[in-house]
């Protein structure tokens, strides 16, 4: 696929070519909407969570809704440690709208020819670009109301639940 389309390629990720902080993140959960993000919070505790958007939503969705959807999760579930992670697949221009909107914390394609200059842009305002998206638990396929997947998703997020995600 075209470079800049929204679509991800598939390509092994390359050493060093994250910006930002060290690895050390709480667990990743990929929300596709506001009950999902506050399910997620309400079983986070606090270590945290990362609440990571779809595959490419930046292109779908926009950073002006994934940054509302956390902010009304967040205001549900007041007082837990989350960060917005936007995936913005292969598309720069997504990437850097989405810093521009105020996301510190992106995926964009190792294979997209502006990486390294979106990187520095968001080193620049104290970001960090993902070449890989995290290991997450995809909330979207499950039935939320079954207490089974309540009680993965809490494996999940107290590290318990890695190796099935």
């Amino acid at each position: 696929m075209a470079t800049g389309t929204g679509q991800r390629r598939h390509h092994p990720p390359e050493t060093g070519l994250e910006s930002g902080p060290p690895d050390g993140d709480p667990p990743a959960v990929t929300v596709h909407a506001p009950a999902e993000a506050a399910l997620a919070l309400s079983l986070a505790g606090n270590r945290g969570v990362l609440l990571l958007s779809a595959p490419g939503a930046a292109g779908y969705l926009g950073p002006a809704w994934f940054l509302a959807m956390v902010a009304a999760a967040a205001a549900a579930v007041p007082g837990v440690p989350h960060k917005p992670v936007l995936d913005c697949a292969d598309a720069p221009g997504q990437a850097l709208g989405a810093l521009r909107a105020g996301l510190r914390d992106l995926v964009l394609d190792s294979a997209c020819p502006a990486f390294a200059q979106v990187a520095a842009a968001a080193a620049a305002l104290g970001g960090r670009l993902r070449a890989v998206r995290p290991a997450s638990l995809d909330l979207g396929p499950l039935d939320l109301s079954r207490e089974g997947v309540r009680a993965r998703l809490a494996a999940w997020l107290t590290g318990a639940g890695h190796g099935a995600g």
